[in-house]
């Protein structure tokens, strides 16, 4: 179990590669809104705009926000979205 600070820490990680992530969405014209990092390291996020309608927000979700997400914080598993 991670402590309290670790875990924000973490989020904060987290924030900062949804932050690089966000200016290529939006373009698309969609958005992305952190949930919560669950305590075994889930990162929760809500797609909204045209990303949170398209057909392709899954392949979006996994191959681009999870990817960069993993990549920048390899303790995270995965990004979903809810």
């Amino acid at each position: 179990m991670m402590s309290q600070t670790d875990k924000e820490a973490t989020k904060q990680k987290v924030l900062n590669v949804l932050e690089q992530i966000r200016p290529y969405l939006q373009n698309d014209g969609g958005d992305i809104e952190f949930v919560e990092l669950t305590d075994d390291m889930i990162v929760n996020v809500r797609l909204t705009g045209a990303c949170g309608s398209c057909p392709y927000s899954t392949m979006t979700l996994k191959n681009g926000v999870e990817s960069a997400v993993v990549k920048a914080i390899p303790e995270i598993k995965s990004v979903e979205s809810v």
